[in-house]
């Protein structure tokens, strides 16, 4: 089945002909400055052809950790940048997938890829770009638990169907494995009259997902528990979108999920310790899982079972030491973020990493 729509060809046009680079966006909310991208990445840019760069659009660095060796699927890939940095990340014996449905996009992504497999000094490409819709990864070929990260930067708020996007993620991922994406999200819905906005969903503002509709949508598709890693709001930066659309509020959030069958809907408490070893490449003094979650090298902090659960997945197990299991249940285990603690008259707070 395939998933075009008249709103799939509209994007197409929107990012393949009208668009010749991020330049040409009318508002800032598919833009991410490489100031605020880590170290590491910022160098891996330098070594990218510019026109990767000039055609990419993209509200976030959603690159993860640890993925020496993985295969990680970018959906969404427009000109490969995000694809050709994780080539690098994964190393040679990783491999990225990067799929996307605009001709023009793929052309530019494809073009590159020898120059940059010769400049990472490979001796074959780890990259492939498949053609297809993100709701439907059977037609980029991706079977049933294949893949370890899956990432997406600023595409998801354009899909007409949120739900199969979702499903398809979690269908593919392997046990254990991970989403990692960027994107645009609402602090209530988006009106209905602005959907057939071209200029507003193709600067992905009017498929904007609102937080509660897009937790329920992930609690549907089988994942109770997801977290906010960082997040800012949205300045959109031109008066006639503002004067349409601004009272909606916008912001740009990285998110990560697992796949993992133990997790609940609320932080339990089970006595659970986690302690950081400090081994991850560019995190010798600490690992944030999230907002709220940051551990410090060597020091042992108290975490609730879906925490713990996340770091003995495959990729993260190697650098975390958890001790205990679910065997005993304490109750609920306060997993606020620390400003949402601060905030909280009451003082209580269970000394964990949360806090």
């Amino acid at each position: 089945m395939r998933f075009s729509s008249p709103t799939h060809e509209q994007l197409q046009k929107h990012y393949g002909r009208i668009l010749a680079g991020s330049k040409d966006l009318k508002t800032n909310a598919c833009c991410c400055s490489e100031e605020s991208m880590p170290h590491a990445i910022r160098q891996i840019l330098k070594e990218l052809d510019e026109e990767i760069i000039k055609r990419f659009y993209g509200c976030g660095s959603p690159i993860p950790p640890a993925l020496g060796g993985c295969t990680v699927l970018d959906l969404g890939c427009g000109s490969g940048r995000d694809v050709y940095i994780l080539s690098k990340l994964v190393g040679e014996n990783g491999s990225v997938i990067g799929g996307d449905m605009t001709d023009e996009q793929l052309e530019t992504a494809r073009k590159h890829m020898d120059a940059q497999t010769a400049r990472f000094g490979y001796r074959k490409a780890n990259v492939d770009f498949r053609q297809g819709y993100i709701e439907n990864l059977k037609e980029l070929g991706m079977e049933d638990n294949s893949v370890d990260v899956v990432v997406s930067n600023c595409v998801i708020n354009l899909s007409p169907d949120k739900r199969s996007v979702f499903s398809e993620i979690f269908r593919v991922l392997k046990p254990g494995g991970e989403l990692y994406f960027s994107d645009i999200f609402s602090r209530r819905r988006v009106p209905e009259q602005f959907k057939d906005d071209p200029i507003l969903h193709g600067e992905c503002l009017a498929g904007a997902m609102y937080t509660e509709d897009f937790r329920r949508l992930l609690r549907e598709v089988g994942c109770p528990d997801y977290r906010v890693v960082s997040g800012s709001p949205v300045t959109i930066d031109n008066h006639c979108i503002e004067e349409k659309i601004g009272m909606v509020g916008f912001s740009s959030m990285t998110i990560r999920a697992f796949k993992l069958n133990d997790l609940e809907d609320i932080c339990e408490d089970y006595g659970q310790v986690a302690v950081y070893n400090g081994k991850i490449n560019e995190h010798p003094h600490f690992f944030d899982l999230d907002d709220h979650h940051r551990f410090l090298t060597g020091k042992p902090m108290l975490v609730c079972g879906n925490t713990a659960s996340m770091l003995q997945t495959k990729r993260f197990s190697r650098y975390f030491e958890i001790t205990g299991d679910r065997s005993v249940h304490y109750g609920a285990f306060d997993c606020a973020p620390a400003s949402v603690k601060a905030d909280d008259p009451s003082g209580n707070c269970s000394g964990g990493a949360c806090c």
